[in-house]
């Protein structure tokens, strides 16, 4: 892992020096992982930011609280790890502008992303300096997945394999919705824990799944995103699972949507959650080298049309170490698809208070057309119990 983010941030600054940028701040937690190797666990939300600072020409500098320097020393292979303190004379600030320099010509942060504290910082600090937008040349360079990349999301595909299997198990008559989320997250842990030993750099890599599961189940699941409840489930209820904020490993994040039903489908429900299936498998099918990311939207919008279903905003987006990276399987979206970018394939139908239809699927691109990252049965699934 870490020759890998030593060789991408030698790439970034020769593309940094090509394009005349001097010196850019990162602070978004999947970009500083991206690049040297470690994320934090005591971050921006307790008011503590850790920033990465890569000059096109000399080392690279992380910036990071002094409780967090001794696990960020460890985790990354940037050598030059500059610390601050809550209290006194060794702020951020100060550490921030010992990387920048006296009289920085402009900045480049991470525009959407970069913490207020830290953008409200620059402006009154650097009063009339031209603060520019690093995203770009970072996600061009995140678009294509490298090998090394592309396995370790075949790893997380397992984990969230094993989690949806123990989620499908779960259900059955009278059993709580925050049953099935116990089991998903011990199921993925102990997949994860498969992977991992307890030397080297591994050993800062927790095996823990977490964040709260998304389910819903009954009339709730055209409510997209609600989190699981102590509600009991009933016969012939769609059950859905989002695991989008589950599955992940060593940073990298996949999609992964299932729907049940618990011991038999209705008709109606039946053919919502087809036509989710089928729209879905519409626009994998089109996914290969060369196409537009918005002709894979029209595959699928096209089986919406079809049957009678409003289409979404988008069909798919592309995956990696962040949750939303670019670029999106939408109308509008004219980039050309290439071996090695990951995508999240979804099929989503909501009809409110009624039902509503999932499927979802991490794909990568190859020379030939795309495998699957994430592996579960895409057909109509009815529990035996």
């Amino acid at each position: 892992m870490l020759e890998e983010a030593k060789t991408r941030t030698f790439t970034l600054q020769a593309r940094m020096k090509d394009l005349g940028i001097q010196r850019a701040v990162f602070t978004d937690e999947s970009s500083i992982a991206y690049l040297s190797g470690f994320w934090g666990y005591l971050g921006i939300e307790f008011g503590r930011p850790t920033m990465l600072v890569v000059n096109a020409d000399e080392a690279p500098i992380v910036i990071t609280p002094l409780m967090e320097s001794e696990l960020v020393a460890a985790m990354t292979w940037v050598e030059d790890v500059r610390t601050w303190e809550d209290m006194g004379q060794r702020t951020w600030g100060r550490a921030l502008a010992g990387a920048l320099g006296d009289k920085p010509g402009e900045i480049w942060v991470e525009r959407s992303s970069i913490p207020a504290i830290v953008r409200n910082h620059l402006d009154e600090t650097y009063p009339g300096v031209s603060v520019k937008d690093i995203s770009p040349v970072l996600g061009a360079m995140r678009m294509i997945k490298t090998p090394f990349e592309i396995q370790v999301m075949k790893e997380a595909g397992q984990i969230a394999g094993a989690m949806m299997k123990a989620a499908h198990s779960s259900l059955q008559e009278g059993a709580q919705e925050y049953e099935s989320a116990l089991a998903v997250i011990e199921a993925g842990s102990r997949k994860a824990a498969t992977f991992l030993t307890d030397k080297g750099w591994d050993r800062f890599v927790s095996p823990m799944i977490h964040n709260l599961q998304i389910l819903q189940s009954g009339k709730d699941t055209s409510m997209v995103h609600r989190r699981a409840s102590v509600r009991q489930y009933q016969r012939a209820d769609p059950v859905y699972f989002c695991f989008c904020n589950m599955a992940q490993f060593k940073q990298y994040k996949l999609g992964f949507d299932r729907m049940f039903h618990i011991g038999e489908v209705r008709d109606d429900a039946a053919r919502v959650q087809q036509a989710a299936i089928d729209a879905q498998q519409a626009a994998i099918a089109a996914i290969r080298p060369g196409v537009e990311a918005q002709d894979v939207a029209a595959a699928a919008n096209e089986v919406y049309a079809e049957r009678g279903y409003e289409t979404g905003y988008r069909t798919g987006r592309s995956i990696g170490v962040a949750y939303l990276e670019a670029p999106e399987l939408k109308t509008g979206d004219t980039t050309i698809l290439k071996p090695g970018m990951t995508f999240a394939v979804d099929g989503g139908i909501s009809i409110d208070g009624v039902t509503a239809g999932r499927i979802g699927d991490s794909i990568v691109v190859t020379e030939s057309g795309f495998d699957y990252i994430t592996e579960y049965s895409r057909t109509l699934l009815v529990t035996d119990n």
